[in-house]
């Protein structure tokens, strides 16, 4: 089992960055893949990166590419999420996820989940 902590959010203006970063419990983090998803209110949860174990495969929502970019240091056990030319449809909270299985975009796949951290992107 392991346990998630975001950390990073804030408020930016439009064009600004943010960096969050996920915090994982438990001494085998490099054993999961991790994915990174957002829900602005009123909307579903949507994918936004993933990353594999190794940290060599990454996968990006269609809207982020080239903006955000997922990392991770397995020996400090935490995954961040680079934020970059931030607009304000952005804004939402931000959750970080885990699962044992392969890198995946589907949320219902993920098994363990952050408690989020708020995006606020003004115009």
């Amino acid at each position: 089992q392991v346990q998630l902590v975001e950390s990073g959010g804030g408020l930016v203006q439009a064009g600004g960055s943010l960096r969050l970063s996920c915090a994982a419990s438990g001494r085998t983090f490099s054993l999961y893949t991790m994915g990174w998803f957002r829900q602005a209110p009123g909307k579903g949860r949507e994918f936004v990166a993933a990353i594999s174990t190794s940290g060599a495969v990454t996968k990006y929502a269609d809207f982020v590419k080239g903006r955000f970019t997922a990392s991770r240091d397995n020996a400090k056990n935490t995954v961040a999420l680079q934020m970059n030319s931030l607009k304000p449809e952005d804004t939402a909270v931000y959750y970080c996820a885990a699962r044992r299985q392969v890198l995946t975009t589907t949320a219902s796949e993920y098994n363990y989940w952050g408690q989020g951290t708020q995006v606020t992107v003004s115009s």
